[in-house]
């Protein structure tokens, strides 16, 4: 029992930490979104990188606004507390949180034709995830219906999980590639090609 306690806790510690990545990434993006003299990258390859975002500026909002929430409200979802003793609390979070995540994922295929600044590599991949996501989050929406609560929170963890696989693996390794990009000389799309590329293989393991 003190294992399983532990292992919970690790659980909890590792999904919050993820998540505050993926909001505080939604963050900065929304700053540069705005403010682009104050927080834009300074340096080539993050300068285009966010140059990209900046000319789909309404489609990007559409994306991370929902995105954060989305993942704000998932941990609460998986709160027993929550659940136990807020009833209809937990059941209208899980309204707007199913609507967020069709924002998302909608969004997302629509991101991958129409910006598409990584080029091949980055539209199967934000393809392939927005399909599992949007996949995960409606198998979740039947289950409830019919009242089958344990798939549904068995599909609604899936959900969350590609949730923050994608904005945290987005997140960091868009940290490592800016470094390596001013060192090489790399250009936006071949970072953007190694970022999706890492994403898919974390993915898969």
């Amino acid at each position: 029992m003190a294992v399983r306690q532990r292992a919970t806790r690790f659980i909890w510690i590792g999904a919050f930490a993820l998540a505050v990545i993926g909001v505080a990434a939604a963050t900065r993006r929304a700053l540069v979104l705005f403010w682009p003299r104050v927080f834009a990258g300074k340096y080539p390859p993050a300068a285009a990188m966010d140059t990209g975002f900046s000319r789909h500026m309404a489609l990007t909002l559409m994306h991370i606004v929902p995105g954060a929430l989305f993942l704000v409200l998932a941990l609460l979802q998986f709160v027993p507390s929550i659940r136990a003793k807020h009833l209809r609390l937990h059941r209208w979070l899980g309204r707007i949180l199913v609507v967020s995540g069709l924002v998302i994922g909608i969004s997302a295929l629509v991101m991958s034709y129409t910006m598409n600044i990584g080029g091949v590599n980055e539209t199967a991949a934000t393809t392939l995830f927005g399909i599992l996501f949007l996949l995960s989050l409606i198998k979740a929406y039947r289950h409830i219906r019919r009242k089958e609560v344990a798939q549904h929170r068995e599909w609604m963890i899936r959900a969350f999980a590609i949730a923050l696989g994608v904005a945290t693996t987005l997140s960091a390794s868009s940290h490592r590639t800016n470094s390596l990009g001013l060192r090489s000389g790399w250009d936006s799309r071949s970072r953007f090609s190694l970022r999706k590329s890492g994403s898919t293989t974390l993915e898969n393991t």
